[in-house]
């Protein structure tokens, strides 16, 4: 009986020590916080727009831009709840572009690495886009501050009301 818990002690050991990982593929390039290098072709009509990835300048297009991702093909969270790409345009009568992409920020929605990305400069985009922000700071249906107004306090001499005001 004792070797056969000392057996199952050693057994969880083992089991809590080894982790999971989704494998990286041979010969991809690796990066920082165990995250991979993804290369995605940009484009834009007409060709020669200025590309920002996360807001810093890239290139004009055609070009490739170098993303880092987790193996599975994610979008790495890198402490941002969003990786955008950015097309400015070249001449007038164009319009600026932007393609947002969700990381999974604190455990919000994650979106997978495109495997191209397409421009055209000559098309408005939508005059309304959505703040993306997947989770605001703290969700409350109430319309007021739902720290304010009656409270209990339960202590040793038992339950305290009192009312709290600003």
């Amino acid at each position: 009986m004792k070797r056969f818990l000392m057996l199952m002690a050693v057994a969880a050991a083992l089991g809590l020590t080894t982790g999971c990982e989704t494998p990286i593929p041979p010969g991809a390039e690796r990066g920082p916080h165990g995250t991979i290098a993804y290369f995605v072709p940009v484009d834009a009509t007409p060709p020669g727009a200025h590309i920002e990835g996360n807001g810093e300048y890239a290139a004009r297009t055609p070009v490739t831009l170098k993303i880092w991702g987790d193996p599975d093909g994610t979008f790495h969270d890198f402490g941002s709840s969003y990786y955008f790409v950015r097309a400015l345009p070249v001449t007038t009568n164009q319009f600026p572009q932007t393609r947002v992409f969700y990381t999974g920020h604190m455990l919000g929605p994650e979106d997978r690495i495109p495997s191209r990305i397409f421009f055209d400069m000559n098309t408005q985009p939508p005059q309304y886009v959505p703040v993306p922000v997947p989770y605001p700071a703290y969700p409350s249906p109430y319309y007021y501050d739902p720290f304010w107004g009656p409270s209990v306090h339960f202590g040793v001499s038992g339950p305290r009301f009192h009312r709290r005001w600003r």
